[in-house]
């Protein structure tokens, strides 16, 4: 990725005050809806600058920079969800790219090929079809970047995007690739070399303390001495900052230091530390057990990556004795995948292929009722682990089942579970699956208490992501393995 062009300056990043945001989308009259909709028409075409002919693209003044300031005012007042997708769903289709001139461009490159023209030509021919390829709007963020706070507001405008696309209330191929765009654009500003790696401790400013707690998305902060033992004695956080807002947090890592590979995520993040004076013998493994994005808007943008490998760093550095280091993962999706897998067999007509006779006997006894309608029912709450002959009844199928979740289930090749996907993608293992895991109410009712462990060798990640990437090839271990053929023996998606 490219690196922040010159000129960013800090202001930039910071925050911009938006009116208070409504729970979800509200419905305006007809008349007040027609008045909205011609008010952003006339905007958009006042604010978003027309694309100079090529061969004045560097001579053509920047548009002033109220006109941007008016959309970024305008946009602030629309309080309301579905007002504020309107708006975006205007700019991707009508200011987009100019199909004819790419058409004209794309002939012009084609025509230029057939006659084996010089190189000095047809290089520029290509140039002015990379010209035309570049939407209007673009120029329009580009500039909306020089304001302050404008970055910021960027970012917020695309989590506000991806929102509106969740919620199916703008769609289509040209808000997918405004989207793109943006994300690409974002990529740019928030390039690694220009993030800085800060650890977070108990004598840390209390704003970012509050950021750290409130931004923890996967095992939530439950009090300040629960922070406190979270930045303590052998644990560690780590947060990347932008070089213009040093102290804010953008993407925060949560790592134990301990003397073996986690199977537990209570252990770290309730019961207390051996002691209050870390011992380096005492330290074999680092386990990096959550990572949070605090702006919606950088999904996609690859700080977590980034992220995990400059802590790797920064743990050798102090713990040069120090070569395991895996995660303790939660498993999102796996209970709802097996609900839906036990609802489509209970519609037809009770046929059961997730498990062996025997267990169908056994788990049917316990739960005393047909298999597939009543297990779904007991899954769908968090009850079920209360009955020790149900969980032993029930743990060797579920983990075969989860093995085959993430390492068999894909979504266009790559692992359908998108932690697994992430860690993946790092050129981290599958290497463990642990029964039991989360006792909490969401590992229970979303993993059904599963976890997983994606280790990282460190002199093996590169090509471990590189096969994964190329040939969607997942490097996993033995125990995942075995899983995976007694799922294949025992059950018959």
């Amino acid at each position: 990725m490219r690196g922040l062009r010159p000129g960013l300056t800090a202001r930039r990043l910071l925050p911009l005050r938006f009116p208070p945001r409504p729970p979800g989308p509200r419905l305006m009259s007809g008349q007040a809806a027609g008045a909205l909709e011609r008010a952003m028409d006339e905007l958009l075409r006042r604010v978003v600058p027309a694309t100079p002919a090529y061969e004045l693209r560097e001579k053509t003044p920047a548009p002033a920079e109220g006109q941007c300031a008016d959309f970024v005012s305008f946009y602030g007042g629309l309080a309301e969800t579905a007002q504020r997708a309107e708006l975006l769903g205007r700019l991707a289709r009508g200011f987009g790219v100019d199909h004819g001139q790419v058409a004209e461009q794309s002939a012009g490159v084609l025509q230029l090929r057939q006659q084996q023209r010089e190189a000095a030509v047809l290089l520029q021919a290509e140039d002015r079809l990379r010209y035309a390829l570049v939407p209007r709007y673009r120029g329009l963020f580009h500039h909306i970047s020089k304001l302050d706070g404008g970055v910021r507001f960027l970012v917020q405008l695309r989590a506000d995007l991806l929102e509106a696309q969740a919620l199916k209330l703008v769609e289509g191929p040209d808000v997918r690739e405004m989207n793109g765009v943006l994300k690409g654009m974002l990529s740019e500003w928030f390039s690694s070399g220009f993030l800085s790696l800060e650890r977070v401790t108990w004598h840390s400013p209390c704003e970012v303390l509050q950021k750290i707690s409130e931004s923890e998305a996967v095992h939530p902060v439950k009090s300040w001495m629960d922070m406190k033992r979270r930045v303590g004695p052998y644990r560690r956080c780590y947060f990347f900052s932008h070089c213009s807002t040093p102290g804010e947090p953008l993407v925060v890592l949560h790592v134990a230091l301990t003397g073996d590979i986690s199977s537990n995520i209570q252990a770290i993040v309730k019961e207390s530390p051996p002691s209050e004076t870390e011992e380096k013998s005492r330290i074999a493994a680092a386990i990096f057990y959550s990572i949070s994005l605090t702006q919606q808007g950088l999904q996609g943008v690859e700080l977590g990556t980034f992220l995990i490998k400059r802590v790797v760093k920064e743990l050798q550095r102090e713990f040069p004795h120090l070569e395991v280091f895996s995660s303790l993962s939660p498993i999102p999706g796996f209970t709802k995948w097996l609900l839906g897998l036990l609802s489509s067999q209970t519609k037809e007509h009770g046929r059961n292929e997730l498990f062996t006779d025997l267990e169908c006997k056994e788990i049917s006894e316990i739960i005393g009722g047909p298999i597939n309608e009543t297990l779904k029912l007991r899954l769908s709450s968090s009850e079920w682990v209360q009955s020790e002959k149900l969980v032993r009844a029930l743990q060797a199928p579920l983990m075969r089942l989860c093995a085959w979740y993430l390492y068999g289930e894909k979504h266009r090749g790559y692992a359908l579970n998108p932690v697994a996907n992430f860690h993946l993608q790092n050129g981290a293992v599958l290497w463990r699956i642990n029964w039991m895991a989360d006792m909490s109410l969401k590992g229970i009712t979303s993993s059904c208490s599963l976890m997983a462990n994606y280790r990282y060798f460190l002199e093996e990640t590169g090509p471990n992501s590189t096969s994964y990437l190329g040939s969607k090839n997942i490097k996993a271990s033995e125990q995942v393995l075995s899983l995976v053929a007694q799922f294949q023996k025992n059950s018959k998606l």
